[in-house]
């Protein structure tokens, strides 16, 4: 190797030892602006819910500001891949629910790849849907719901936050479980769809809990049963659908927190933090408990296994139910 060919590999290894400097230097002094966190569902939703008490319990953690930018649309794709496409410097981070491990079994093209163009944080919370009815409907329990159905069949209408989101793929699995036929009505967010059925637009609605539970309380909704195995903490004496006669329901919904692929595990690690001590506020867990959502916090490394575990599982009931990618 000649001195020339050696002096530009010298220059070479200097400017890159020079950029990583730079870069951890950037992320030991992380934040010095504020931050952004993307919520890619409408204000007023379950995912606004915990997104907003998080981003300021972290703001004051961090001493800087974290404004919630809802961005909702196109099934929560719209904000997230927003984020996906953000400087990987912790300055954009996404709020991001269940949806996010079903977009893969629904579309065939997604414009991001959801185990390599995120970096997992942490699972948030986790809930149960709500199945809820207008009150109107002379329907009061989930073996109601099926009779009216069946003897209805594609008649009846179901409101979701859109399509690819949690509240559309647990009405999707009840349907298949249960061999009813519906129409189904999406709307931009968990709020909107509650409000329709409010209004009466659509006759049922898989809500989150969070969302819908006020609604039920006031009882402008009747709620009829919850999406998981276990009772939940708040309507203790709401029976669950396996109960109520679908051996073998059980969905989750849950929020989790990513930052765009690459970020530094410094500020990853950061935000871990940030997290886990916002979950264990008193006032922060009591607001989850009102909503019917329990505080979870895990690590990285653990919530990105449950990301690649559920989208395994959601293209397996897609194929089940006889689903076709759009």
């Amino acid at each position: 190797m000649n001195k020339k060919c050696c002096a530009w590999v010298s220059t070479v290894s200097l400017l890159v030892i020079y950029l990583g400097l730079i870069k951890a230097g950037v992320a030991q002094n992380y934040p010095f602006k504020p931050i952004r966190l993307v919520v890619p569902q409408s204000a007023g939703g379950s995912t606004d819910l915990v997104a907003r008490p998080l981003a300021q319990r972290a703001a004051e953690g961090f001493k800087s500001a974290v404004v919630v930018d809802n961005r909702p649309g196109a099934g929560s794709i719209i904000g997230t891949d927003l984020v996906a496409k953000a400087p990987a410097d912790g300055y954009t981070l996404l709020a991001v629910a269940v949806s996010f491990s079903m977009s893969p079994s629904l579309y065939k093209k997604l414009p991001f790849d959801p185990l390599t163009d995120f970096a997992p944080i942490s699972l948030l919370t986790s809930m149960p849907n709500l199945m809820v009815v207008h009150p109107a409907e002379p329907i009061y329990s989930v073996r109601d719901f099926i009779r009216v159905a069946k003897s209805h069949q594609g008649q009846l209408n179901y409101s979701s936050s859109g399509l690819a989101t949690g509240t559309y793929m647990s009405m999707e699995l009840f349907k298949y479980l249960t061999a009813i036929q519906m129409q189904h009505v999406p709307y931009k967010g968990g709020a909107p769809s509650v409000a329709a059925l409010m209004s009466h637009e659509v006759n049922a609605c898989l809500a989150t809990i969070s969302t819908a539970l006020p609604h039920v309380k006031s009882g402008r909704l009747r709620g009829l049963a919850v999406s998981t195995l276990r009772r939940s903490m708040v309507l203790p004496e709401m029976p669950t659908i396996d109960e109520a006669g679908v051996a073998g329901y059980d969905y989750s919904s849950w929020i989790g927190l990513l930052a765009p692929a690459k970020t530094a595990q410094t500020i990853v690690q950061s935000w871990h933090r940030q997290v886990v001590l916002a979950l264990q506020a008193s006032e922060i867990k009591a607001l989850l408990q009102l909503e019917g959502s329990e505080a979870v916090g895990d690590t990285p490394q653990a919530f990105g296994r449950r990301i690649k575990s559920e989208i395994e599982r959601w293209r397996a009931v897609g194929l089940a139910a006889g689903m076709k990618p759009e």
